[in-house]
């Protein structure tokens, strides 16, 4: 049977690569798509939702969800990403609908009518939706089977502040309850995601697909990848997102290990920080499996042979 998940996330064109991905394979249940604010906010992270949910040409369901963090004020990222959040190939206004309801209120509902441990969360983006959903019903903290999620960093610090990268810094509040909750969880760091590079022939090979998705998903490579590698000096741009979606389908791409992370919320200098104990210093008991490697050949294996069905 196919592993149900619920993609928490705020495209952004990694996280449309991610959800592709994800509605690619038939190993994976989508059971909803999640809107948070982030990388643009909220009204553009529902509506690109719906885009990307059309050009996979899938009835999946979006719900919009928290359009500002739990305590703080919204940092976006159209520097990256766009005035659009999907900026690159130009995309028609989405017909699909957006679904009636709060994301949260789906996430509550959801997670309460179907048995335990059989729903898996993917956030991709700040964790504004999953706090606030654990806040307000502790009762679905026990259902969740696994979250898999993108954020966090430390061998490769910050890519927002030097300590903290922009998942996690933009509520980190949000983030603290999520890694204090005792859900199982498995991070992808930046310390993956920068090693999850893309290369100019795998760009060229998605444009050669000569797919709708295909197309889409080369012009926004082409666009994203001149902040990265203006920022990084990199050959190419890490693909973040997707990781988490890879891991689901191929755990073995990755490796890390199981230790205690927290998140440095009261600290001007270091706040979202993701506070690793990689060396297992501190005592605290592991909370999370945090990566530290992928094989990058492999990924782009997967994401050719996924993205090419669409």
């Amino acid at each position: 049977m196919p592993r149900k998940i619920i993609i928490d996330t705020d495209p952004g064109q990694d996280d449309a690569v991610a959800i592709l991905l994800a509605l690619a394979s038939p190993e994976l249940e989508v059971l909803a798509l999640t809107a948070v604010a982030g990388n643009v906010p909220l009204p553009l992270t529902q509506k690109n939702a719906r885009v990307i949910v059309e050009l996979a040409r899938r009835d999946t369901p979006v719900y919009a969800g928290c359009d500002a963090p739990m305590t703080r004020k919204l940092v976006t990222a159209e520097h990256v990403h766009g005035k659009t959040g999907l900026d690159g190939v130009p995309l028609p206004e989405p017909t699909h609908p957006l679904q009636p309801g709060h994301a949260v209120d789906y996430l509550i509902d959801t997670l309460r009518a179907h048995p335990s441990g059989s729903i898996t969360l993917c956030p991709l983006g700040p964790l504004t939706n999953i706090a606030t959903a654990f806040r307000r019903a502790p009762d679905i903290v026990p259902k969740v089977a696994e979250i898999v999620l993108m954020g966090g960093g430390y061998f490769e610090g910050g890519n927002i502040t030097p300590a903290a990268e922009f998942n996690i810094y933009v509520d980190p509040e949000a983030a603290d309850i999520v890694f204090k909750s005792g859900v199982l969880l498995v991070v992808m760091p930046l310390d993956v995601t920068h090693k999850a590079l893309t290369s100019r022939a795998w760009v060229e090979e998605m444009r050669s697909l000569g797919t709708p998705v295909g197309q889409a998903v080369a012009s926004w490579t082409d666009f994203f990848e001149r902040f990265d590698t203006a920022k990084y000096g990199s050959e190419g741009a890490p693909l973040h997102d997707p990781c988490v979606i890879a891991y689901l389908l191929e755990p073995a791409l990755f490796h890390g290990r199981h230790i205690n992370v927290e998140i440095e919320t009261g600290s001007e200098l270091t706040l979202g920080m993701t506070v690793a104990d990689w060396w297992r210093v501190t005592g605290r008991e592991p909370n999370a499996m945090f990566m530290g490697g992928v094989d990058r050949e492999g990924f782009y294996r997967l994401l050719t042979e996924r993205l090419g069905r669409l």
